[in-house]
């Protein structure tokens, strides 16, 4: 029996995570690095200023943009990184993402408050990694 290209799995002897997991190991393929993406449409505009919600709906539209070009989607996500200004915002964030990656198996992710992003206008910045054959 061949070995799953990407196994996510959670340690036993560590703490059930919420939302993320813990570990993904990938065995073969190529892994797609994508830049940290903000709410900016395609002609560069802000799209929802001073609203959690639809900055993150842009952000997910965009990295699906991104993975798309690489040939993956976002079942192929192996590692998120949020930079969020405001962490009590988290929860809306995580209810625009659950509409675009795989729930019951979702990548390994660390969210981090910062204090700026490289234009105020932006509440939120995700990178990600992806595996893909």
């Amino acid at each position: 029996m061949s070995v799953p290209r990407v196994k996510i799995h959670n340690p036993k002897t560590m703490a059930v995570p919420s939302g993320y997991s813990h570990v993904a190991e990938v065995h073969g393929g190529k892994l797609v690095f994508i830049a940290g993406q903000v709410a900016m449409d395609a002609n560069g505009g802000v799209v929802g200023q001073d609203d959690y919600q639809r900055q993150a709906e842009q952000v997910f539209e965009n990295l699906g943009a991104a993975l798309e070009s690489a040939g993956a989607r976002f079942y192929d996500l192996v590692r998120l990184t949020y930079y969020i200004l405001d962490v009590t915002h988290l929860p809306e964030v995580r209810e625009v993402r659950d509409r675009f990656i795989n729930t019951q198996h979702p990548p390994t992710s660390t969210a981090v408050q910062v204090s700026r992003l490289f234009r105020p206008e932006f509440l939120l910045e995700v990178d990600a990694v992806a595996s893909v054959d």
